[in-house]
Order: structure tokens, then C-alpha cells, then sequence
């Protein structure tokens, strides 16, 4: 019955540092850019799309000072429109996936 417990208590403490851990990655950000910086993404720990930003030199390289940053302010927020519609998209499908394997059951720290 001892071992029981102690398994009990082992899987709660697990659980709590999943949930912990989970909540870490959540507030971490992960940056990435290209172009030599011209274009810098952001997302959390958990990959989920933060934001990008792009350089006059990334919509215009032969002539960036003619790109307004209302321009530039416009393309960041359809590509991250599109990103974060994507992300959700693949996230439903991944939980309708997970479901039909688990067979409705939620298991913790699965997703």
C-alpha cells in the first residue's frame, strides 16, 4: 500500500512540474531573424507565433526609404493575421487528432 502512495505523490509532483514547466515556456521568448535582421520573428517557448517585424530593406531593397511604416505596419499585421490563423488551424487538428487516439480522454502535459 506504501508504494502506492509513494507513486501517487510521484505522479502528483510530476504533474506539478509539467504545469510548472508549461508555464515557463509560455513566458519565454524565442527570437529568430534573417535578411541580416531585416526580418525578426518572436515566439514563446511553446512555438507558439508572437510577432514579426520587417525592415524597409526587407520590402524594398533597391530603394527601402521609399517604404512608409504605415506600409511596413500593415505587412507585420497581415503576416501575423495569417500566421496566428494558421497556428490555430493546426492546433484544432492536433486536438481532434489527439481526441480520436485518446479516445476523448484528456491525458495532462499530453498537448
Amino acid at each position: 500500500m506504501m508504494n502506492m502512495m509513494n507513486m501517487m505523490k510521484q505522479a502528483q509532483n510530476i504533474q506539478k512540474k509539467l504545469v510548472e514547466a508549461q508555464e515557463e515556456l509560455a513566458n519565454t521568448n524565442v527570437e529568430a531573424s534573417s535578411g541580416n535582421g531585416s526580418v525578426q520573428v518572436i515566439c514563446d517557448g511553446k512555438g507558439i507565433f508572437k510577432s514579426i517585424k520587417l525592415s524597409a530593406e526587407a520590402i524594398n531593397s533597391e530603394n527601402p526609404s521609399s517604404v512608409s511604416a504605415e506600409d511596413i505596419e500593415m505587412l507585420e499585421d497581415l503576416i501575423s493575421a495569417a500566421i496566428k490563423t494558421a497556428t490555430e488551424k493546426s492546433k484544432s487538428v492536433l486536438e481532434t487528432k489527439m481526441k480520436s487516439v485518446t479516445g476523448g480522454v484528456n491525458i495532462p502535459g499530453l498537448m
